[in-house]
């Protein structure tokens, strides 16, 4: 039973570097079924100690993100915050595309059986109880908008240390006033809006598992400090906005907003 079990996941496994895509103009066996759209599982890694940081960034750019692609997982995020006054706590977030749901769980017992990845994440995989790679690990899954349906890797220029990658999370009052929220986004022309003006989407995405809910995701991509605060500036000043923001159909839609600058590691791929 057990070789059975293992000649099923390795079928799964095969199955996914087959079809695991982010962009819908690449080409797909007529045997296969083109995914419709993606999910994103967020991962954030929060940490202590600069050791515990440096053990995992080992972890990541060793094991964890050549097991992935290995397994046909392509444009994997890695980010870290911004320096900043406000915001000390010490985190590194991790964002991996999926095809379907199904996939993460088949994709997580594959890593469990490859020698390699488990041969260069064993100090990570492996650590004592009393010296943990980490305080703690959070997640969130979420699902890509109708307008976007799969991630696009922005191709900024200039170190990526200066590079602004903007997380934004907006949650809403109730269920109802979150779908209305993400109406705004699709049919409202808001991701059209956001196109129009260069602003390098990631992604967007409906939060279906996390800590904060009802929710939305997404993440926009500016060269610089500068570029960005340019772009808002003529969002909040462009026809299309101050339209929008008028209807009465999308009033009082957001109850809370959560604003993270990044930036990209070296090892990330975009």
């Amino acid at each position: 039973m057990k070789l059975i079990k293992h000649l099923i996941l390795f079928a799964a496994i095969f199955a996914i570097a087959g079809c695991e895509k982010t962009n819908p103009n690449q080409t797909i066996e007529p045997t296969q079924t083109p995914p419709q759209k993606e999910f994103y599982q967020l991962k954030t890694y929060i940490f202590d100690t600069d050791e515990q940081l440096a053990a995992t960034e080992k972890y990541l750019s060793e094991a964890f993100l050549p097991g992935l692609k290995k397994m046909g997982i392509k444009n994997i995020g890695v980010f870290k915050p911004r320096p900043s006054e406000e915001d000390t706590l010490k985190r590194i977030l991790v964002l991996i595309p999926f095809s379907s749901l199904e996939k993460i769980p088949v994709v997580e017992e594959g890593l469990s059986m490859d020698e390699n990845y488990l041969a260069a994440g064993d100090a990570y995989i492996n650590a004592p109880y009393d010296q943990p790679p980490y305080r703690r690990v959070e997640s969130i899954l979420s699902e890509a908008f109708e307008d976007m349906p799969f991630m696009a890797t922005p191709k900024l220029q200039g170190p990526r240390a200066d590079r602004i990658y903007e997380l934004r999370s907006y949650e809403s009052a109730t269920e109802a006033l979150h779908e209305n929220k993400v109406d705004m986004f699709n049919a409202g022309g808001e991701i059209k809006l956001f196109e129009r003006l260069g602003f390098n989407a990631v992604f967007y995405s409906k939060v279906i598992a996390g800590p904060k809910m009802p929710n939305l995701m997404y993440m926009t991509t500016f060269s610089d400090q500068a570029s960005r605060d340019e772009h808002w500036k003529a969002f909040g000043e462009s026809p299309e906005w101050e339209k929008l923001k008028a209807m009465p159909k999308y009033q009082n839609n957001v109850s809370h907003i959560d604003i993270t600058f990044l930036y990209p590691t070296d090892y990330s791929d975009y």
